[in-house]
């Protein structure tokens, strides 16, 4: 992979956007892109310089190899969860050794939630922390919560 004037060069000599995290004052701005590739249902994304494939899924005629779109929705959240767990203990000078989560998604077709766009019904996210008291894991989790 090799940058040209704006471009990050793929094998083959594809192009592709390069990408920044823009940060401005208060401001954080994210860019992801995403584009079909020359197999049905299989999409190329690029963050930054980083590079990942999501499938759509088989139930749409898709590969559903790689992770899906509603499954790399959830990793989101859930890696969000322990890196802000994560600096908060930093910040707080609290001793905390790791932090685990496991989310789970659902949508039910039969009752959606919005009739103009596709939403889960609802999430579950379970948070494992070690190396720190049950009261300091309590307060961690509530700050995470209101940030």
């Amino acid at each position: 992979m090799v940058r040209e004037a704006g471009h990050l060069l793929l094998e083959g000599g594809q192009k592709f956007p390069s990408l920044l995290m823009d940060e401005q004052g208060s401001t954080r701005r994210f860019t992801v892109e995403a584009r079909s590739t020359d197999t049905f249902g299989r999409v190329l994304c690029a963050a930054r310089d980083q590079h990942f494939v999501v499938d759509g899924p088989v139930q749409n005629g898709c590969p559903g190899e790689a992770v899906t779109p509603p499954e790399i929705f959830l990793a989101g959240v859930a890696t969000c969860g322990v890196e802000l767990l994560q600096v908060i203990a930093r910040d707080e000078l609290i001793p905390l050794r790791s932090v685990g989560a496991q989310i789970e998604g659902w949508i039910d077709r039969d009752h959606p939630v919005r009739t103009d766009v596709m939403v889960f019904n609802g999430a579950r996210l379970k948070l494992s922390l070690d190396g720190v008291t049950r009261e300091q894991a309590v307060d961690l989790v509530e700050k995470f919560k209101s940030r």
